[in-house]
């Protein structure tokens, strides 16, 4: 079993450094929810379909991170708050690469 450190912001402005595992196939938005850093029904509404674009985040740090995919780009293109960083947290599969990431959860889409 091998984790790796995550930092998350939560969307009050907290930072949260997390343990991430690498050996259970999750993705940014189920660690976001199994740390409980945004309230329940905020994030992952879709069930991590790249569907509607609640658990969004801002990569702010350089590391490989998966291609975009073209559902994932469509739903950027339509949802709210977009940066030239965004990505869907549950589009990005915890890997070791990813050790140290540092993200932040978009606001809340109103």
């Amino acid at each position: 079993m091998s984790d790796i450190k995550i930092t998350i912001t939560d969307r009050d402005g907290a930072r949260h450094e997390v343990d991430a595992p690498t050996d259970m196939n999750m993705n940014i938005m189920e660690l976001v929810r199994a740390y409980e850093l945004a309230p329940e029904g905020t994030i992952g509404i879709c069930g991590g379909m790249a569907m509607c674009a609640s658990c969004q985040c801002y990569v702010n740090t350089d590391h490989p991170l998966p291609e975009m995919t073209d559902d994932e780009e469509a739903m950027l293109s339509e949802a709210f708050n977009v940066k030239e960083n965004s990505r869907l947290g549950c589009q990005l599969h915890i890997s070791e690469e990813m050790d140290g990431l540092e993200v932040e959860l978009a606001p809340e889409e109103l």
